[in-house]
């Protein structure tokens, strides 16, 4: 005869205590308690650009200080989060903590284009709302990404340029600078040697300097791609910033995918992306938005949406690498470039950032590092 041990009795006896309780909680009218369902699980994930980065040509000097800034910048953006704060304040405290710093593509560390001027550009979006902002052809807002988020709050105005759009920040009492705020070595020697490594430049009348490539400082291994950041915040709401200097030595007056709704970035009710990488394959492919729409019709996740993504944008002669959150918190760090400074941090991370350089490291379940077979 079947005699349950001392294990299987506890839980047939407590099986029977429950629905006992059960039955008497019914019985005095009342119900027992539900459950209450997990909240929205708020999350932040950055990138400080994407490209060629080889561990080689850094030294332990410059991966400590761009792991310190790409933690600083997710640490304040996390921290927004888990004070109760939007989505749309993360991700613009992360974004200006990266403008702030030299060492990425954006704001004080922004490149020099062909004349040797500084041009920025940044466009926030809004998943709750689907607002947008934009601006682009920046010489002295010192944050840009603050501008485009002011824009996208307006009621008139979505995407504004040049002067106008410096007027407008202005007005707003936004933070003006002289251009040579912008100037660093760094930047002004990878724009130096930009333009000895072609010889039809070395020609030109826009060529500025003289000096030979032997004085000049290899910095290439440092972020040369976009900023940008997602998060979800604890009320289920999604928002996406994303900030550029854009390509060294661009012709003067190019406008990259950054600023451009749906090619570099996007935002939802439903998941939230920014790209960082060579802008004129994002804009054909209109990368954010074709992620979006694929996640949204096919019901893929955001890892299957970017991967598919970065694939198609591999097949077609680009690289980058795009970052992605949704409403359930699925997140992904995907790109098909050599490396891509990137981190995220949330309650899966213990409320610790989790950084990201080069594509040996995985700091996420669905940290993807996309080759062509």
């Amino acid at each position: 005869m079947y005699s349950p041990n001392r294990d299987e009795s506890g839980g047939f006896f407590s099986l029977i205590f429950a629905r006992v309780y059960r039955l008497a909680a019914l019985a005095l009218g009342k119900r027992p308690r539900k459950r209450q369902a997990a909240g929205p699980c708020p999350t932040i994930v950055i990138h400080g650009g994407a490209g060629t980065i080889r561990k080689e040509k850094m030294t332990s000097a410059e991966e400590k200080e761009l792991r310190a800034g790409l933690y600083l910048a997710t640490e304040r953006g996390y921290a927004v989060l888990r004070s109760g704060g939007t989505a749309a304040d993360a991700v613009e405290a992360a974004v200006r903590a990266m403008e702030d710093n030299p060492l990425f593509n954006a704001g004080k560390g922004a490149v020099f284009n062909i004349k040797g001027v500084n041009q920025l550009e940044a466009l926030f979006m809004d998943g709750k709302t689907g607002a947008a902002g934009a601006a682009t052809l920046l010489t002295v807002v010192k944050n840009p990404i603050t501008l485009a988020r002011r824009v996208m709050e307006s009621d008139k105005h979505v995407f504004l340029g040049g002067a106008g759009a410096e007027d407008y920040a202005r007005e707003r009492g936004l933070d003006i600078v002289h251009p040579a705020y912008f100037w660093t070595k760094h930047r002004w020697e990878q724009h130096e040697r930009d333009f000895i490594r072609s010889d039809s430049a070395s020609t030109s009348s826009t060529r500025v300097g003289s000096q030979g490539s032997d004085d000049i400082g290899d910095y290439s291994h440092l972020p040369m791609g976009t900023v940008g950041a997602v998060a979800l915040d604890a009320a289920g709401n999604l928002a996406t910033a994303t900030s550029t200097g854009g390509m060294s030595n661009k012709w003067d007056g190019r406008i990259g995918d950054t600023p451009i709704i749906g090619a570099g970035t996007w935002a939802d009710k439903h998941i939230a992306i920014s790209g960082t990488g060579a802008g004129e394959y994002f804009i054909r492919q209109g990368t954010a938005q074709y992620i979006a729409l694929r996640a949204s019709l096919l019901g893929e996740t955001p890892a299957v949406a970017g991967r598919m993504a970065m694939l198609e944008m591999k097949r077609i002669g680009g690289d980058g690498g795009v970052i992605c959150v949704d409403t359930t918190g699925r997140l992904t760090m995907t790109f098909c470039s050599d490396g891509m400074y990137r981190g995220y941090c949330s309650a899966q991370t213990d409320h610790i950032p989790a950084i990201g350089i080069f594509d040996s490291e995985k700091i996420a379940p669905d940290d993807n590092h996309v080759v062509l077979s």
